[in-house]
């Protein structure tokens, strides 16, 4: 059985939408979530606010390694190399490696992704 750990903070006390302050906005994340596929019809109010708190996370955890990167440079600013090279050295970050790697730094926007990737047959 999963022990309770970092992320399940955002469940105690109960989710509503009176939790507490969001950094991202949950409109945008519905709306994200609505364009995920054609089968996405209802979403609840509290979806979005879990998804919120992931995201945070997510941005947290990629900051720190692309810092640990930065300092390692002997440099004081993160740049998109620190984070390129935070992804590659971080297996929980492969789904992003095509997103960073040398070829798509030609300052181009990354080709949209297939939904098909994430959903199973």
């Amino acid at each position: 059985m999963r022990q309770a750990g970092t992320y399940s903070g955002i469940l105690s006390g109960g989710i509503s939408g009176k939790t507490g302050p969001h950094l991202l906005p949950l409109a945008r994340i519905k709306k994200i979530m609505k364009k995920s596929g054609e089968d996405v019809k209802m979403i609840s109010g509290e979806s979005p606010i879990v998804f919120s708190k992931a995201c945070e996370l997510f941005i947290k955890e990629l900051t720190q390694r692309s810092w640990m990167v930065t300092m390692q440079g002997k440099r004081r600013t993160l740049n998109k190399e620190d984070v390129a090279s935070a992804v590659m050295a971080t297996d929980l970050f492969d789904f992003l490696v095509n997103l960073v790697s040398e070829s798509g730094h030609s300052g181009e926007a990354p080709p949209p992704l297939e939904l098909d990737t994430f959903t199973s047959s």
